[in-house]
């Protein structure tokens, strides 16, 4: 049912919060090093986080939710990687230099106006990712693009800021922190909500990461980039998932939250046919105890013996909506259960139990029919109600029988603002409640940063090509397929060199010659008219800038390194002695595996091949393989050809690569 909505028809919009670290040595308002540890640390602290006043003297709706979950923060310190900065003991030092210069090309290659000063700002985070309770973050540039099918996907922002802290674990109401991430420098990319379908926000959060990469001042690896994805629908609001590890999730991610809010909508008008709204919702929370002493649910049983309770709460006219569907395998039940687990610290699967479900899983123990009777009665429950039990710490099950309410309560209002957590599963749960502008104000520790024109002027003059101007560049000569493996892997600056300094210096690598054959007699053939580098060779320019393509990233795979040391020069004399006729396709390959950083000239990796097989000799071969398979020249294809290509290269003395051979093969068949 879910998967034929029509994301279309629902008015879907998608942004993306694309967060980059820079490839620096020192983190950003200190001069500690950058780089992750897994060693023992050194030292650990304990801190309790409390919400601030904003400068309009109001708090956070974020912050007022963390305190409320009254997390007790464990760091984990380490001597050479962290100083007191960190700790919020130190004013901040002076900003990186560095950093802000990476910061201002990638602004300058999203086509965004910088700012003539920036300023440093705090943002508060009470999830205790970051000791000072909030983060330090500047606004670089604005209003930027970039292009994307024809159109432009429009860059709000561009931010330069510091990164937070690796979390260990987070269980009940301790969680733990390792600070060797801590204060790393990192961009943000914000773009507004110009994407309408899964697929588009997938693929604008892979070219704006290709831009990044381009610079080749930014990091690699797991954990060095994460994204946000902002998703609403018609009638919805804004819900960011947040920390999707990697582009291949977005497409799913999103589906899936369109999908949610479009469930949630109807929930909210089918609980309007029933006469509830968020302000005539009638509900009671009570605590039962008493009821569960002699219970054969594990969870309750072991709760009451370490001194807890048992809460009950009463959501009238909400019977059979708790297992309405809202996602694929999840339901409203999962909804409540989400924020629970959350913000109460009530953790342990399943968090509660509902009386839509009574019997909701079959390897956990459930109350009993009579133990469900006995809470029913208690709250004087009719059969158009629901009623939910929670279980744990007392002062835990009262936040959370606090926490069923609000939600059942935004239920009938619509979608409440959230930020959720990626799932396993490829769906989402709930975080924290989405931050509002209150979290921010400004940094008082720090003055303001003119930005020097000159300074601007000269990054400019050395900016990298983009993604979509090397596409302008070389798309007629390459797939887009083949272009994009260059850009990922860091190669086509090394593929453009290369290009410009063999094919591209050549007009018969460009354009093909005439040949004696018809335009109509090439289309029937379904070959592309080519063109002659040597006699007895045939070849495109297309194809071989493709082959070259080709060797740069599997030069560049072997080497493991970026393409600024990819050997461009082996690989130039390489595609010259190719062209020349010295050496066949297999044998430049090999060559490669073999010369890969012994800086030895190709010459002598030439040594040792055969004399190259001229078309004709591989013609009167082919003829006596056809003969001796007895097999009608049209009925080539009727026969593997693989098999009629190695029966070919045997009888030759001369070497030729299985393409020739199967093209001329295959010219037998057309009858030429």
């Amino acid at each position: 049912m879910h998967e034929q909505v029509d994301l279309e028809r629902l008015g879907l919009k998608c942004g993306l919060e694309i967060h980059y670290q820079l490839d620096t040595k020192k983190k950003l308002f200190c001069n500690c090093p950058v780089g992750l540890r897994n060693d023992p640390a050194d030292a650990e602290i304990i801190r309790h986080m409390r919400p601030t006043l904003s400068e309009l003297g109001e708090y956070d709706g974020t912050a007022l939710m963390e305190f409320k979950t009254k997390k007790e923060v464990h760091y984990q310190l380490y001597y050479d990687t962290v100083c007191t900065y960190e700790m919020d003991d130190t004013p901040p030092f002076l900003l990186n230099r560095e950093a802000l210069e990476i910061a201002l090309e990638i602004a300058l290659l999203l086509k965004c106006q910088i700012a003539d000063e920036i300023h440093v700002s705090r943002k508060q985070y009470l999830d205790g990712s970051i000791p000072t309770g909030f983060q330090r973050t500047i606004a670089v540039g604005v209003n930027g693009w970039v292009p994307f099918r024809g159109r432009k996907i429009g860059i709000l922002q561009l931010c330069l800021e510091e990164d937070a802290c690796r979390e260990i674990s987070d269980q009940g109401h301790v969680i733990v922190f390792r600070t060797d991430r801590l204060s790393t420098p990192l961009v943000e990319v914000i773009t507004a909500a110009d994407m309408r379908t899964p697929e588009e926000a997938a693929e604008v959060d892979r070219e704006i990461g290709r831009i990044l990469r381009a610079t080749g001042k930014v990091r690699r690896g797991i954990g060095t980039v994460r994204q946000d994805v902002n998703v609403s629908i018609r009638g919805g609001t804004r819900i960011e998932i947040k920390g999707v590890p990697r582009t291949g999730l977005i497409r799913n991610l999103v589906h899936y939250e369109a999908i949610r809010q479009h469930a949630l909508l109807s929930l909210k008008r089918g609980l309007a046919t029933r006469g509830i709204s968020g302000d005539t919702l009638r509900t009671q929370t009570t605590l039962c105890t008493e009821l569960f002493r002699k219970t054969g649910v594990e969870q309750i049983a072991e709760a009451i013996g370490n001194g807890g309770s048992v809460g009950s709460v009463k959501l009238c006219g909400f019977a059979g909506l708790l297992r309405f569907p809202v996602s694929p395998g999840r339901t409203f039940a999962d909804e409540i259960r989400g924020r629970v687990r959350v913000i109460a610290c009530l953790d342990r699967p399943p968090v509660l139990f509902h009386s839509d479900l009574p019997r909701e899983f079959s390897d956990i123990s459930c109350p009993s029919e009579e133990e469900w009777k006995r809470v029913r009665e208690l709250l004087d429950a009719h059969h158009t109600d629901c009623v939910l039990l929670l279980w744990g710490n007392t002062q835990d099950v009262a936040t959370a029988m606090s926490e069923v309410v609000i939600r059942a309560r935004g239920a009938a209002q619509g979608i409440p603002n959230e930020t959720r957590q990626v799932l396993r599963t490829g769906e989402t749960d709930f975080e924290r409640i989405l931050p509002g502008p209150d979290r921010m104000y400004p940094d008082t520790d720090s003055a303001p940063i003119p930005i020097d024109k000159e300074k601007i002027r000269e990054i400019r003059g050395r900016l990298h090509r983009t993604p979509h101007e090397w596409r302008e560049l070389y798309g007629d000569l390459l797939s887009a397929e083949l272009m994009n493996q260059l850009i990922d892997a860091d190669c086509i600056e090394s593929f453009g060199e290369i290009y410009r300094r063999t094919a591209g210096t050549s007009e018969k690598w460009k354009y093909p010659q005439k040949s004696n054959r018809t335009k109509t007699e090439g289309k029937k053939s379904g070959r592309d008219i080519s063109i002659r580098t040597k006699p007895g060779r045939k070849s495109s320019g297309k194809s071989h800038a493709a082959l070259l393509a080709l060797l740069t990233l599997k030069a560049s795979k072997m080497m493991h390194v970026r393409s600024g040391m990819l050997n461009r020069e082996l690989l130039i004399d390489l595609i010259s002695a190719y062209v020349q006729g010295l050496i066949p396709r297999e044998g430049m390959e090999d060559i490669l595996t073999h010369a890969i950083g012994e800086k030895k000239p190709v010459g002598e990796y030439l040594r040792g091949w055969r004399e190259i097989a001229t078309d004709e000799e591989v013609r009167a071969a082919s003829m006596q393989v056809l003969k001796k398979q007895k097999l009608p020249l049209a009925c080539v294809h009727d026969k593997k050809i693989r098999f009629l290509i190695g029966q070919v290269k045997e009888r030759l003395t001369k070497y030729a690569d299985g393409l020739r051979i199967k093209t001329i093969l295959e010219e037998f068949s057309n009858g030429d």
